[in-house]
């Protein structure tokens, strides 16, 4: 029999997996549940036939595997509302939280869920990227002792559905989780600057988007499939005195390579501050 699988948190990086999800066929849809305090944000989930309810415990006492995808800071008052329940709440058997809470470490995570639900559960942290909506994202997991082969195998399952996930030590997923999840806004910025400066010398701006955007993604590619270092291919493109490393010179000139290098560094200590709130 299928089981249920749950989000406590309906928001962007909820949806993401869950649409990931769909759009694979990696889970049936009416075994998908979905919480949030204003079920009316929750239409674009029950539109897609997900089951959807404003108590958390309707999600807690349904479902086998629950993602946790609220803000760092509504951890403790999120898992309160699971003792809260519109169903006959029957007797729990073991659950597999999946978090994806920023900065919340699997000890923060056991400490609350066991002083909160009384009982010990098992606890795999993740950090996902929003472009799992679209089966192209980057997720990072890492389980805690208690959580069996099987488990870990069915979260590894859903998530592959929706990209590429890899196993990380926790210590990791600060730098790491700064570089899978923050990375994507980066890289729109970089999309939408380079468009701008095509549309400045005279292309359409919907040809320029497009183009910048197959061209990321095109060079993304490259770097997985070839196994080249960056450094390498850009090299390759970089004809000596020609037009590329003219611009090179000038991405060098503005500290291209330290602007993004500082900014993961940032996302990684402001992650760190978010845990410790």
């Amino acid at each position: 029999m299928p089981f249920n699988l749950g989000f406590i948190g309906g928001g962007n990086m909820s949806t993401a997996i869950f649409k990931g999800i769909l759009s694979k066929e990696a889970h049936p849809v009416n075994n998908i549940w979905v919480s949030g305090p204003h079920v009316e944000n929750l239409e674009h989930w029950k539109d897609l036939g997900a089951n959807v309810t404003c108590q958390n415990g309707d999600v807690y006492y349904k479902c086998d595997i629950i993602f946790l995808g609220v803000k760092p800071g509504m951890l403790e008052a999120a898992v309160n509302d699971c003792l809260k329940t519109t169903v006959t709440a029957p007797v729990k058997k073991n659950t597999l939280f999946v978090s994806m809470l920023a900065g919340i470490s699997i000890q923060n995570l056991h400490e609350v869920l066991h002083n909160t639900l009384s009982r010990t559960i098992s606890v795999i942290r993740i950090m996902p990227n929003t472009p799992l909506m679209v089966g192209a994202g980057a997720c990072l997991l890492t389980p805690d002792p208690t959580v069996s082969k099987e488990q870990c195998a069915l979260v590894e399952k859903l998530l592959n559905s929706c990209g590429v996930v890899e196993r990380v030590p926790e210590s990791m997923m600060g730098s790491l989780g700064s570089l899978v999840g923050c990375g994507p806004a980066y890289m729109y910025l970089v999309i939408e600057a380079l468009a701008d400066g095509a549309v400045k010398q005279g292309a359409p701006r919907a040809q320029a988007q497009r183009l910048a955007a197959q061209m990321v993604m095109g060079s993304g590619l490259m770097v997985l499939k070839s196994g080249k270092h960056p450094g390498l291919l850009k090299d390759e493109v970089c004809s000596p005195g020609g037009s590329t490393i003219a611009g090179v010179a000038i991405l060098e000139d503005n500290k291209i390579r330290s602007a993004f290098i500082n900014a993961i560094e940032a996302s990684t200590i402001k992650t760190s501050q978010l845990g410790k709130k």
